[in-house]
């Protein structure tokens, strides 16, 4: 690249994109005539010509017309980098990490709230079961599902999960006709398993003293969206978050499948980033609106419930042979 002046090439793009040198000149800011001298400059190193003037109009030939099509893309390219590395510094950007379901039917729904609250910033929601490695990626912080407790970091509580077997009502309706007692209903049930989840049926089952010999899944997900939609759509029982599917129960899409389980109702839910990254005043900002409109949602959740029927069994998390590995997941 030494032997190619750069300068005489960017006047060369500009008077064959624009079509004069008087227009070339007034957008490179210079005089005309050093316009015309970087074009002689440029035509005696490569030792053609690169116009021929045509009737008061300067015309490509065909050797001026290759170099063209070559230098203005490659000047397009970098004003195109130019004005991006120029916007992206003057932006102000939030990166939050979220697991997928809670992305989707909990944070999608609200966050548009707290971006009116704060046009002046862009938000990115990076979706995925992941933890953030903060020590080499660039995120705020990360809403998480677990039992807490992660070393180094400051993990704020954002609310509890409450956690019971749910169904379409008509679903349910089968369910009774094979018996009045929840119990031989569930031993009838097709189960929707969320692998993900911290209490699972396995826990669940134990938990509440039930049997279910030869304990099998029909359906087992990753993601507890795809749960709570086919126990919707009336495919199963599924045992998964309320958390997550309020509004289907608020209009009756999902129903408990019995009152006579208490809804599990433990810790679940976490902002957790380092202790560092609370210096940027829009993750306090954030940490606020989250607190606020979380316990809205619960009491919410919570008040339905009471409604239904539902009686609430307090515990600190799960206690089974998937607890420990749980400890590590995010609902999917």
């Amino acid at each position: 690249m030494r032997d190619i002046n750069l300068r005489a090439t960017e006047y060369f793009e500009a008077v064959a994109r624009l079509g004069t040198v008087t227009k070339a000149a007034a957008e490179l800011a210079v005089s005309p005539s050093a316009v015309s001298q970087q074009i002689r400059i440029l035509e005696e190193q490569f030792g053609v010509r690169l116009f021929r003037r045509e009737k008061r109009r300067l015309v490509l030939t065909l050797d001026g017309d290759r170099l063209f099509q070559t230098t203005t893309q490659a000047f397009r390219a970098i004003r195109n980098a130019r004005s991006a590395i120029s916007l992206q510094r003057n932006v102000r950007t939030l990166v939050i990490r979220v697991s997928p379901s809670f992305g989707v039917r909990w944070l999608g729904p609200r966050i548009a709230d707290f971006a009116a609250q704060n046009r002046d910033w862009n938000i990115r929601i990076d979706a995925t079961p992941d933890f953030t490695a903060f020590e080499t990626e660039s995120v705020d912080f990360d809403l998480r599902y677990g039992l807490g407790g992660w070393a180094g970091l400051t993990v704020n509580k954002v609310m509890n999960d409450l956690v019971l077997p749910l169904c379409s009502p008509d679903y349910l309706a089968q369910l009774r006709t094979v018996s009045d007692d929840p119990v031989e209903q569930l031993r009838a049930a097709r189960l929707i398993d969320s692998v993900k989840m911290l209490y699972r049926w396995d826990i669940w089952l134990a938990a509440h003293r039930v049997e279910v010999a030869n304990l099998s899944y029909p359906f087992r997900f990753d993601r507890s969206s795809m749960s709570i939609e086919l126990a919707k759509q009336g495919g199963g029982l599924a045992l998964d978050s309320v958390t997550l599917c309020l509004p289907e129960l608020q209009r009756g899409e999902l129903v408990p499948f019995s009152t006579e389980f208490e809804v599990i109702d433990f810790p679940a839910y976490w902002l957790v980033c380092p202790p560092r990254h609370f210096n940027r005043r829009i993750v306090g900002r954030f940490a606020d609106w989250l607190a606020e409109v979380a316990s809205s949602h619960d009491a919410a959740a919570r008040r339905l419930l009471v409604d239904l029927g539902c009686r609430f069994r307090p515990e600190s998390g799960p206690s089974g042979p998937e607890s420990e590995e749980g400890a590590e997941t995010e609902t999917g």
